[in-house]
């Protein structure tokens, strides 16, 4: 995309309104797929302003030939995944389904947090972490299998085995069909 290339380049550049702009254009998109991920709106908030706050840190040594948007979602991928692993070893919250009402408002984060957003989500978190990644990546991150293949480093065959097993498993879940 031209506005991109030329976003990437302006913020190379030390430009305060290119990442702006960049914050502003995939800020949601964004913020749905970390709650997709991690189906905890305070973590999701965390995890997308730490990768920007990262970002942001990085005009200096910034190199990136490639697609903004799958940058940036990889990015929010490797910090949620990374908060799940810490979230592990800690300790577990009273319900882990229950997804935290966000202290964000106006109408783009309304949609991101409302009750079906938060039912899907919910039964996107019962899945196996394999497939909820993938299922997140295609659906919110809108990769394509080739690219979610690429960043799990496994063939695209497998990454759209993982795709269609989560998904049977979250039609499952959403039907009240839970396998235990």
């Amino acid at each position: 995309m031209i506005e991109d290339e030329l976003l990437k380049w302006r913020f190379k550049h030390g430009s305060k309104d290119a990442l702006r702009r960049i914050y502003e254009k995939y800020l949601n998109h964004l913020l749905t797929l970390a709650m997709a991920l991690l189906n905890d709106a305070g973590r999701a908030e965390d995890v997308v302003h730490d990768v920007f706050v990262s970002f942001a840190g990085s005009t200096k040594d910034f190199k990136l030939g490639g697609n903004l948007k799958s940058y940036l979602t990889t990015c929010v991928m490797n910090r949620a995944r990374d908060r799940i692993r810490a979230n592990r070893r800690g300790p577990t919250p009273l319900d882990a389904a229950e997804a935290i009402s966000s202290n964000l408002n106006g109408p783009d984060h309304a949609t991101i947090y409302s009750e079906e957003s938060q039912r899907l989500n919910r039964a996107i978190a019962q899945l196996p972490n394999e497939q909820r990644e993938v299922i997140a990546l295609r659906l919110k991150g809108e990769m394509t299998f080739r690219e979610i293949a690429k960043l799990h480093d496994v063939s695209v065959n497998t990454i759209q085995g993982r795709y269609r097993y989560g998904l049977n498993k979250l039609r499952s879940v959403l039907n009240g069909e839970v396998e235990k």
